[in-house]
C-alpha cells in the first residue's frame, strides 16, 4: 500500500500536477482578462459580451458528446499535449494583433471558440489520464492534490489577471495564459510512462449507439434526471449572469479591474470553504438533503447581485459570489458522488459526457439571452430575471425521490440499473 505522501516522489505525477497547476492559473487569468479586454479595450456592448460567453461554452454543446467516445479511442497524453499547444497558439493571436495595432472585437470570437473546443477534449482526456499514471490506491490522493492546485489557481488567478489588466493591459494577461499552456505542454511531454493502446470497438456505427445509450440512461434514471434538470436550470441562469455581471460591475457599479478581481476572489474562497464543508454536510444531512439545501442557498443568494448599487455594491456582489462558491462546490461534490455511485462502471464515461452536454450546453443559451436582454432593458433587469430562473431549480430535487436519499455507499440495485443493464 502506498503512503499518503508517496505521490510527491512519483516523478510523472509531479509533472502532471505541475502541468495542471500552471494551466489552471493561466486559465483563471484569462477568465478575467478576455471579457475585460472586450469591455474596456474594445468597448463591447452587453450583447457582444453575452455572445462571447456563449461562444466560450458552445463547444460543450457541439462536441461534448462525441469527444468522450473519441478520446476513449486514443491515447490520452497526446490529446492533452495537442490541446495545450493548440490553445497556446490560438491565444497568442490576440496579443500579436494588439502589438501590430490590428486587434478588433471580432477576433475574440473564433479564438474563444477554438480554445473552447480544445478545452473540451483536454478535460475529457484529463479525467481519464490519471488512472493510467498512478496506482489505483493512489487515485484519491492524486485527485485531492490536483483539486488543491485548481482551487489555488481559482483564488490567485482572478486577482493576478485583474492586476495584469490594470497595470500591463488585457493583451498581456492573455499572453500570460498562452505561455501557461506552453508550460503545461512541456511538463506533459516530459512524462515518461507509456500508455497502453486504447481498445477500439468494432463496427462503424458503434459511436452513435454508445452516445444514445448514455443519454437514455441519464434521462430515464429517477435520480440522475432531477440532477440534470436542476443543474441545467442553474446553468441557464448562470449563463445570463456571466454575460452581464462584469458589464454591470464596470458600468453600473464603476468598479476597477483590481476591485473586480477582489470580488471574484471572494467567490473562489467560498468554493474552498465549500470543499471543506462538503465532507461533513453530506454524511450528516444525507446526499439528497445536501443537494436540496445547497441548491436553495445558491438560488436564493443570487438576489444580492441586482440589489447592489454604487461602489459599495461591490460588497454585496462579493457576498453573493462567496455564497455561490460555497453552495456550488457542496452541491457538485454531493451530486457527482451520487452520480458515480448509481451508474454502472461501463456507463460512467457516457453518463458524464451526457451530463456535460445537457448542463454545460445550455450556458450559451442563457448567455445569448442575457446579452440580448441587457442591450434592451439593462444589466440589472437581467440579474433579476436570472434570480427568478434560479429559483425554479429548487423544484426538481425537492419534488423527486432525490430529496430522501441519505447514503450512497450501498445504492439500491434497482436505482443503479434504471435506464440500462449493468
Amino acid at each position: 500500500m502506498s503512503t499518503p505522501d508517496s505521490l510527491w516522489r512519483h516523478a510523472d505525477f509531479r509533472r502532471l500536477w505541475a502541468a495542471e497547476s500552471v494551466s489552471q492559473l493561466g486559465t483563471q487569468v484569462s477568465l478575467i482578462a478576455l471579457p475585460l479586454m472586450a469591455i474596456i479595450a474594445l468597448h463591447a456592448t452587453p450583447f457582444q459580451v453575452g455572445l462571447l460567453t456563449a461562444v466560450e461554452f458552445l463547444p460543450f454543446l457541439l462536441v461534448g458528446l462525441p469527444a468522450g467516445a473519441w478520446v476513449d479511442r486514443m491515447r490520452r497524453r497526446p490529446v492533452l499535449i495537442a490541446a495545450d499547444l493548440g490553445r497556446a497558439a490560438a491565444l497568442l493571436i490576440l496579443p500579436a494583433a494588439y502589438l501590430l495595432d490590428l486587434l478588433q472585437l471580432w477576433m475574440l470570437f473564433p479564438v474563444v471558440f477554438l480554445v473552447g473546443v480544445l478545452t473540451v477534449f483536454f478535460d475529457v482526456a484529463y479525467g481519464s489520464y490519471l488512472p493510467s499514471l498512478v496506482d489505483r490506491d493512489q487515485l484519491v490522493d492524486g485527485n485531492a492534490k490536483l483539486e488543491l492546485s485548481r482551487t489555488g489557481a481559482q483564488i490567485v488567478g482572478p486577482g493576478l489577471g485583474a492586476g495584469l489588466v490594470q497595470v500591463l493591459t488585457a493583451p498581456v494577461a492573455v499572453l500570460a495564459d498562452a505561455l501557461s499552456f506552453l508550460g503545461s505542454a512541456l511538463f506533459l511531454i516530459a512524462v515518461k510512462r507509456r500508455e497502453q493502446p486504447p481498445v477500439v470497438p468494432e463496427g462503424g456505427h458503434r459511436l452513435l449507439a454508445e452516445i444514445g445509450e448514455g443519454l437514455r440512461f441519464v434521462i430515464s434514471h429517477p435520480l440522475l434526471r432531477p440532477i440534470a434538470l436542476t443543474t441545467a436550470t442553474l446553468n441557464l441562469a448562470l449563463g445570463a449572469n456571466q454575460a452581464v455581471l462584469l458589464v454591470f460591475a464596470v458600468r453600473d457599479l464603476g468598479l476597477s479591474p483590481v476591485w473586480i478581481g477582489a470580488v471574484v476572489i471572494a467567490g473562489n474562497i467560498g468554493g474552498l470553504l465549500g470543499a471543506v464543508l462538503s465532507g461533513r454536510l453530506a454524511p450528516r444531512l444525507g446526499y439528497g438533503p445536501t443537494i436540496v439545501v445547497s441548491v436553495t442557498v445558491f438560488a436564493t443568494t443570487s438576489v444580492l447581485f441586482p440589489l447592489a448599487y454604487g461602489r459599495a455594491g461591490a460588497f454585496l456582489v462579493a457576498a453573493g459570489l462567496f455564497a455561490a462558491g460555497v453552495s456550488a462546490v457542496v452541491y457538485n461534490i454531493a451530486q457527482i458522488s451520487l452520480r458515480q455511485t448509481v451508474t454502472p462502471d461501463r456507463l460512467l464515461g457516457r453518463m458524464n459526457s451526457s451530463m456535460r452536454f445537457v448542463v454545460w450546453g445550455i450556458i450559451p443559451l442563457g448567455a445569448v439571452a442575457g446579452g440580448v436582454a441587457a442591450s434592451q432593458v439593462g444589466s440589472r433587469a437581467v440579474l433579476w430575471a436570472a434570480f427568478a430562473v434560479g429559483l425554479v431549480a429548487i423544484a426538481p430535487p425537492t419534488l423527486s425521490a432525490l430529496r430522501s436519499v441519505r447514503d450512497v455507499s450501498a445504492p439500491d440495485e434497482e436505482l443503479a440499473t434504471v435506464g440500462g443493464q449493468p
